[in-house]
């Protein structure tokens, strides 16, 4: 397949009550493992990858390492690819967007905190990241799907307090379908009620991420979602049981 029908193979993947599930993989031997599961996409998890190569998330990782990995990761698949690509790697992000494409990735994700800070860029500077990095997917002939992140509840730990972000929420979720986005990704929200209502008013395919505070799979294909992810949770799991292992043999 193309990476082009890729392209727009996951794109109809993000069905609204009845969503792509994503378990983040961080190298070749994970994507395979869950590509041989039955899995339907590929996903890579920033902090995952990260972790993987003993770097911090946020960056930490050289991108040409997550070239290198994302690049063995497409060799060895058949599936879509999706790449959490955090806010791009600074103002080298459109370069670096293109050599993604060019290891055939289908899908970015992109987030609008700034880099080793707890603020948000503004709306209108998150936007203009969103179309310089669609402008260059179209110059390439390739549909991505941009996975256009908020951290607006991610960066509120306090679940009470998410009520009260839901309006600013819902301006980015506009501004950024303006800007080219292809889906809306709100980590850290895990109110059912709230997440219904981002669905009801996006026009976006809402990504959740799973967590322990999230609810149950089917009370979120009911609220509405498109896309649920699992981020680091998947590594973090088996390293904590690798931990385990290691630990009882010495």
């Amino acid at each position: 397949m193309s990476q082009q029908r890729q392209a727009l193979a996951f794109s109809a993947l993000h069905q609204k009550h009845n969503p792509v599930i994503l378990y983040n993989i961080w190298d070749a031997g994970s994507a395979l493992a869950v590509e041989q599961a039955g899995a339907k996409a590929i996903a890579t998890g920033s902090w995952s990858c990260a972790a993987a190569q003993g770097y911090q998330d946020g960056e930490a990782m050289p991108f040409a390492s997550l070239l290198q990995t994302v690049q063995r990761i497409a060799s060895v698949i058949s599936l879509p690819l999706t790449v959490d690509f955090e806010t791009g790697y600074g103002a080298g992000r459109c370069d670096n967007l293109s050599a993604l494409l060019q290891a055939g990735v289908v899908g970015i994700n992109v987030e609008d905190q700034q880099m080793g800070s707890s603020a948000l860029n503004g709306v209108r500077e998150q936007c203009e990241i969103l179309t310089s990095l669609r402008q260059v997917a179209e110059t390439q002939g390739i549909a991505l799907f941009i996975n256009a992140r908020t951290d607006v509840f991610l960066q509120q730990p306090d679940a009470s307090q998410h009520t009260a972000l839901m309006a600013e929420a819902k301006k980015r979720l506009a501004a950024y379908q303006d800007a080219g986005a292809s889906g809306f990704f709100a980590p850290g929200l895990s109110d059912p009620g709230l997440i219904a209502e981002l669905c009801e008013v996006s026009a976006l395919p809402v990504n959740i991420m799973a967590s322990s505070l999230t609810p149950p799979l089917a009370d979120l294909i009911a609220a509405g979602i498109s896309r649920l992810s699992y981020g680091p949770h998947p590594y973090i799991g088996l390293m904590e049981t690798l931990t385990q292992q290691a630990r009882a043999l010495y």
